[in-house]
Order: structure tokens, then C-alpha cells, then sequence
């Protein structure tokens, strides 16, 4: 027989079980810990006061866990051990991965997700509460790839193709490919996105896939493929944490705060958050002018929208990791008449999202690079795509780079 509760600490999230941990139950034990991580807990205690039997099943949760919180400054920790249940921890020579504590008085005070931006400030909106860490760092660059005049009429062709050094391109996002020859990648370009060198595009083909390029910034030879994107180029001006006031932030009010906290007309923004449902959209073919709709008709016509677009009817990937780039400008008018375009439909954003496998995230600003090269390398990439503002995240980071144009 097994049961648990689970209780609100000051200091952690608690929980309680009773019975055997075996490998009947170790399966059960193993979701609550997972569910408690993914919504946001770092602290978590284990007190197996009731517990009077545990297997090697059992201990490979614990361990599972542990490892789990320790990749995001978390942690497990272990209270009301009996002998019996003490021992197996102590043969099996795993009691040296957990501090054990008499109870949830004997944690301490947790570490605030926020507490390393207490020498910065706190913006505060009716939907979001945002800690900022400014930097000296000067204004960065933006590079304009291409153009968006053929897209419409599906009217590109291989003069139209823009190759973009690597080495040249921190971040920024796009319609691209990768490849050497053009007959081999005129049909794979598709939503893409650089990040910190980092390169992922979403084939817009039949099944697509995310292709990538870890790293493509160190690797002199390596080019992207552009029909048309932006890059930007600069150092963080301002690294922030985010949480929202409510249950959920949309994408729309999280860059209206990130332009409260920024003085400067325009923005980079590079962002790695969880998701709550994203809206996103993607391209389905690519637009070559031998893909050409029938007549003068845009691609964005209703008749056609449906057979060019992937368009969601509904949010999805909740729970996901999201990581995602782009720019953001306060008022449009004042920019320069070749960069408007950019900023479509009205909206103050173009950002492209990666969507990732669920999976915690760490919430120390300062190791916002670090964590992002963590999740490339380390989770599932399912699609990449162009955000939408209904698209919702519980909390995360971002890195501003205040662009001079």
C-alpha cells in the first residue's frame, strides 16, 4: 500500500508518503515529482517518516530527480528516515547525494528566483513582474537579409538568395535554409531562427523536421541560406526574469514590459520561457517561384492562406520549453522605411520561437547563455515557428540588446 500528500512549505514543496516505495509505486512517485518540477518548484522534500520499505526501484527516483534539480540550482532533500530505510540509501552509497534535514524548518529560507537581481530594479505591470539587470554594454546592430517583396507571389529564385557568414549573425530569424548547392535546398527553406550562433530551421516540406547547426558561429565556413530575415548583432543591454501576476502571461504584454524596461526605440530580444499554449504559425511550402499559386493571387488570400500556412485553431505545446528571438520596437514611425516592413498587421514584435520537449529550466539570470546552450544541447527541438501575441508563458528570462538604426 502507497499514498502521499503534498503540503506548501514556507521553504519548499513537501511531500509525504506512506507504504512501499517499490517498483509498483515508484512509477506514481516519480510523476508528482516530475509535475512539482515542471511547475516551477526547485525545492522539494521528500519526508519518508512513513515509509518502512524501499527497493532499488525507489532509490532510481530519487536519484532521477536529484540530477533533474541540480541541472536548474535545484534541489532534493530527504527527511524522517527510518533505519531500515536509512540503510538502503547508505549501502547503496547514494545517501551522499542528499542533505538530509529534521523537516521543512531545517531547510532554510529558499533562494529566490529573483534574489540575484536585488543591485538592479523591479518593473512591475498589471500582468508582469520583471527583474532587470543593466549592463554598460553599448547599442547593438541590426541587418536587414533580403526582402520581402516576393513573398507574396511566391516569386523567389535562386538570385534572390542571401548567404549570411555565420560569424556575422549572433541572433535573428527568418525564411532559410542550409546547404551548399541550390538545387539541393530550394525546397527546404522554412522558419528559422539564430540564436547565439545556434541555427534551426523547419523544412517546409510534407513531414517536416528541425534541422540545426550547434555552434555554426565557430566554424568559419559555415553559411545561412536566407530569401529574406534580420539578424542583430550586440551585447545584452539588460538580462531580466520574468513571472506573470495571473495564471498566464500572453507574448504581446511580455514585449510591452521588455519596451518599458528598455529606453530605446528598438530592440533584440532573446527570450527562453515555459509555455502555457503557444500560437505560432509556420510556411508549409516553400515560396520558389516554381511554387507560384495559379494567377496574380497572394498567398495570404483566403483561398490560398490555408494550403501555404500552418495556423493554429487552438493554443498547443503547453508545458514545452520555449527559446525564441527577434525584435520589438516602440513606435514603428521612426524607423527607417526598409525596416517597417518587419513589423506587420500593426503588431510591435516579429519573434521566432523554437519549441522544445518539457523540461525544467534555471532561472539565474546570470547564466541565461549558459542555460540556453544547455537546452539546445540537451532537449528535443519539435518546430520552429512565428509567434503570435495570444502565445502564453507562465515565467522565464530574456536578454535585451538595444539596437541604434
Amino acid at each position: 500500500m502507497f499514498e502521499y500528500t503534498i503540503t506548501q512549505e514556507i521553504s519548499c514543496q513537501c511531500v509525504t508518503a506512506k507504504g512501499r516505495i517499490d517498483a509498483l509505486s515508484a512509477s506514481e512517485l516519480q510523476k508528482v515529482f516530475q509535475q512539482l518540477i515542471l511547475e516551477g518548484s526547485r525545492a522539494l522534500l521528500a519526508d519518508l517518516s512513513g515509509v518502512h520499505y524501499i527497493s532499488s526501484a525507489g532509490l532510481r527516483i530519487f536519484i532521477t530527480t536529484q540530477k533533474e534539480l541540480k541541472k536548474v540550482d535545484g534541489e532534493m532533500l530527504l527527511a524522517g528516515l527510518t533505519p531500515q530505510v536509512f540503510d538502503v540509501f547508505k549501502v547503496s552509497g547514494i545517501d551522499q547525494l542528499f542533505r538530509i534535514v529534521s523537516g521543512p524548518d531545517g531547510i532554510g529560507a529558499p533562494a529566490s528566483a529573483h534574489s540575484e537581481a536585488a543591485s538592479g530594479r523591479c518593473v512591475k505591470t498589471d500582468q508582469v513582474l520583471i527583474e532587470d539587470i543593466e549592463t554598460d554594454a553599448p547599442a547593438g546592430s541590426l541587418l536587414l537579409i533580403g526582402s520581402t517583396d516576393k513573398i507574396e507571389n511566391a516569386a523567389y529564385t535562386e538570385a534572390d538568395v542571401v548567404a549570411v557568414p555565420a560569424s556575422q549573425m549572433r541572433s535573428g530569424c527568418g525564411l532559410a535554409a542550409l546547404g551548399d548547392s541550390f538545387d539541393d535546398y530550394q525546397n527546404l527553406f522554412g522558419e528559422a531562427m539564430v540564436i547565439n550562433g545556434n541555427f534551426f530551421y523547419y523544412p517546409a516540406v510534407r513531414r517536416p523536421s528541425v534541422d540545426f547547426m550547434l555552434d555554426a558561429h565557430s566554424n568559419p565556413a559555415a553559411t545561412y541560406k536566407f530569401l529574406h530575415g534580420f539578424g542583430v548583432n550586440g551585447d545584452y543591454r539588460h538580462l531580466l526574469s520574468f513571472k506573470s501576476e495571473n495564471e498566464a502571461l500572453d507574448l504581446a504584454d511580455l514585449v510591452s514590459a521588455f519596451l518599458t524596461v528598455s529606453r530605446a526605440n528598438l530592440i533584440g530580444i532573446t527570450l527562453l520561457a515555459e509555455s502555457k499554449g503557444i500560437w505560432g504559425m509556420n510556411i508549409k511550402k516553400p515560396p520558389m517561384g516554381n511554387r507560384q499559386p495559379a494567377g496574380p493571387e497572394s498567398i495570404f488570400s483566403s483561398r490560398s492562406f490555408p494550403d501555404w500556412f500552418d495556423f493554429p485553431v487552438e493554443p498547443a505545446y503547453a508545458g514545452a520549453v520555449v527559446a525564441a528571438t527577434g525584435i520589438a520596437v516602440r513606435n514603428s514611425r521612426e524607423l527607417p522605411k526598409a525596416l517597417q516592413p518587419l513589423f506587420s498587421g500593426g503588431n510591435l514584435f516579429h519573434l521566432h520561437g523554437g519549441i522544445f520537449s518539457k523540461a525544467p529550466i534555471g532561472n539565474k539570470v546570470r547564466d541565461f547563455d549558459r542555460e540556453l546552450a544547455r537546452i539546445f544541447n540537451e532537449l528535443d527541438v519539435l518546430k520552429i515557428q512565428h509567434l503570435l501575441g495570444q502565445t502564453r508563458f507562465a515565467g522565464g528570462m530574456a536578454g535585451i540588446i538595444e539596437i541604434e538604426v
